[in-house]
């Protein structure tokens, strides 16, 4: 359970870490997008869970985070 909770918040880390790059919010949620649907289908595969649940719930967050990050 601990390996699970420590492997789910270092993504969320490197997802919120790497949904700033790109200079405008577009490529932000772009790039944010794809790294959140990475993540989470990792993790949800990891946990037992669905990955494609966990891409898209990934995917929605790291779009989102993204694009409301500044460059």
């Amino acid at each position: 359970m601990a390996r699970k909770i420590t492997l789910s918040f270092l993504a969320g880390t490197m997802m919120l870490a790497l949904a700033g790059c790109g200079y405008s919010p577009g490529e932000r949620a772009v790039t944010g997008g794809a790294l959140g649907a990475g993540a989470g289908a990792g993790v949800a595969a990891i946990s037992g869970g669905r990955p494609l649940t966990g891409a898209l719930i990934g995917g929605g967050a790291g779009a989102l985070g993204g694009a409301l990050t500044a460059p």
